[in-house]
């Protein structure tokens, strides 16, 4: 096991005790395992390369603002699924909405969800869904949450544009994502032979 795994691995172990209780209580048909995460996107205009002529340097619009919103996004590496949500702001309340929101998504099926240690993710204070199971990486390893590639992915798209409010910025993350993010992208993008294995060994998908 590399470096940057040693501080997961506990997560077989892990896993296999939902997958007792899984066997246990028998209240779900199905099992899947999720990286989540959020990302900022805004009025502000998103800097990134153009191509253009040989010798000829990129010109591009430049908006400097600073209205928001969010995607709370969780992304399947073993079948490509994914529910992403779009909200103003971060919070441990609104995870926690996001969470319930994406617990009736498929209400039969038990979602791992693979988790940073933002300090709003923190749900001391809530009670998680009966099929909702969080799982967290170790401070300060974003390359451990693959989720963090598909935000990249959708920023290579958002990057040199200029919106001139923030409801079109949401229409246009609304469009992009239903229109572009396929179970093929989610899986091809988020893959982890660390997460896929350990997964498999212990569901026998």
């Amino acid at each position: 096991m590399n470096r940057l795994l040693r501080p997961l691995k506990k997560l077989p172990e892990l896993l296999d005790a939902i997958r007792i209780g899984l066997n246990k209580d028998k209240l779900y048909s199905e099992v899947n395992l999720y990286f989540q995460d959020e990302s900022r996107f805004g009025l502000m205009t998103h800097i990134g390369k153009s191509l253009t002529a040989k010798g000829v340097k990129p010109i591009v619009k430049y908006q400097h603002a600073f209205k928001n919103t969010y995607l709370y996004g969780s992304f399947s590496p073993i079948n490509g699924d994914s529910f992403v949500y779009e909200i103003e702001g971060v919070s441990s309340e609104i995870f926690y909405k996001y969470l319930l929101r994406f617990s009736e998504y498929k209400p039969e099926e038990l979602k791992i969800i693979i988790i940073d240690n933002a300090g709003f993710h923190s749900m001391k204070e809530y009670t998680l869904p009966a099929n909702i199971k969080l799982i967290r990486i170790p401070p300060y390893t974003p390359e451990l949450n693959p989720s963090e590639k598909m935000w990249q992915h959708i920023k290579q798209y958002y990057k040199n544009k200029v919106f001139g409010t923030l409801d079109a910025v949401k229409q246009w993350l609304h469009l992009f994502i239903r229109d572009n993010i396929n179970t093929q992208i989610v899986k091809s993008i988020t893959h982890s032979s660390f997460f896929n294995e350990s997964y498999k060994k212990c569901f026998d998908i």
